[in-house]
């Protein structure tokens, strides 16, 4: 499996702004993510060999096939693969093109998600395959909610605690000119917020957004001119499906995923990281809701369990801390457009580990690391890149 260690390269990363985007379509946001990471890369649409769209659900506008990236592109007679794996389509995504180049296939590759969950009939996630009476009535901050609560009894961790996450989120937000929310929000705004699902008020969760990321991704062995060189590697991917139904399972404990623990082991294998909390010197991880983050932390091996509240309250995850987490404002800043997310984490690696991210740059990123977890912890995707060598 470290036949993938620095054999792919990024070397080119666009993103749209994200929010509520009624002034483009679908369309309009897959050509301007994949024109922004084009032109980066230094290259013309002719150089991609293929590509992967990530998309839960394109609308009206595309079919649910590879269509839904030729069209906006008029990227034709090319290989397309669409991928749809629940939150972590994004990572799954990058992950395919990653292994198909590594593999040899292809020498450079594109990878889009992108979604529009704003301006369409059902707003936020389409319900499919939901039992007619089990599922009635559940939402994702109720799932996760039920969990969170579960955290919180087992550790002892208050509700200030998830409430520093959204504040620090939200501060970094405030620096990224992306980020559908750019406000900072002070924990007594947090607390004091209308309630969705206990412990998840208004600022616990994170909102329903429009938006586009794509990158391209080349063999570093064989980089032509023209190809950015000196690009970030993509030193380990993983993935991991568990049951979509984990609640209806005895031994599940509602304090963490499994998935995510399994796709990080198989991404630290590749990537050769034997200690994830002292190697990783900062991530993008999967906050769709404050607890969530948390969670994260121990399941991504950074500190033990029930040790997260202590990586957030002791400021080890702020953008000046040793652990930097979600310095582009995360999920909670951005919203969550399916397809796009775990693309979107990518681009801010990326954009970190070249020294390019502003006002909210890491001091130390040499080694990133992006992750989403999906549906109710069912699948999880994890990617490690770092530095060109």
């Amino acid at each position: 499996m470290s036949a993938v260690r620095d054999q792919v390269a990024i070397v080119g990363v666009g993103c749209t702004k994200f929010g509520d985007r009624t002034d483009a379509s679908y369309h309009d946001l897959v050509v301007d993510a994949a024109t922004e990471a084009l032109s980066d890369a230094g290259i013309g649409l002719d150089r991609i060999e293929a590509a992967w769209i990530g998309t839960y659900s394109p609308g009206a506008q595309s079919g649910k096939s590879g269509t839904s990236l030729a069209d906006p592109l008029r990227l034709y007679g090319k290989p397309i693969t669409r991928v749809e794996n629940y939150c972590a389509t994004g990572t799954d995504a990058v992950r395919q093109a990653t292994l198909a180049v590594a593999a040899g296939a292809y020498d450079v590759a594109l990878v889009v998600g992108a979604e529009k969950m704003k301006d369409r009939p059902m707003r936020g996630l389409t319900l499919e395959g939901r039992h007619p009476i089990l599922g009635r009535g559940a939402t994702a901050p109720g799932q996760f909610a039920l969990a969170a609560n579960r955290y919180m009894h087992v550790y002892g961790v208050p509700r200030e605690t998830l409430a520093r996450v959204a504040v620090k989120n939200y501060r970094n937000g405030a620096k990224n000119r992306l980020a559908h929310m750019q406000t900072e929000f002070t924990l007594e705004q947090v607390l004091a917020a209308p309630m969705i699902a206990y412990p998840f008020g208004l600022h616990d969760c994170c909102p329903t957004t429009d938006g586009a990321a794509a990158v391209v991704v080349a063999r570093a062995g064989t980089i032509a001119d023209g190809i950015r060189r000196g690009s970030p590697r993509i030193r380990g991917v993983g993935l991991a499906v568990t049951s979509g139904r984990p609640f209806h399972d005895p031994r599940y404990e509602y304090v963490g995923f499994p998935a995510t623990r399994a796709a990080a082991a198989e991404a630290y294998r590749m990537a050769g990281v034997g200690d994830p909390a002292r190697e990783i010197d900062f991530a993008e991880v999967h906050d769709c809701f404050t607890w969530t983050e948390l969670c994260n932390y121990e399941d991504l091996g950074f500190c033990p369990p029930g040790g997260a509240r202590h990586l957030v309250e002791e400021g080890r995850t702020a953008l000046s801390g040793d652990k930097p987490v979600n310095p582009s404002g995360g999920l909670k800043s951005f919203g969550h457009p399916i397809g796009a997310s775990g693309v979107r984490m990518v681009y801010e690696v990326v954009k970190q580990i070249r020294g390019e991210a502003g006002d909210r740059q890491v001091r130390r990123a040499n080694l990133g690391l992006a992750h989403n977890v999906g549906g109710p912890g069912a699948v999880g995707g994890v990617i490690v890149i770092g530095a060109a060598a």
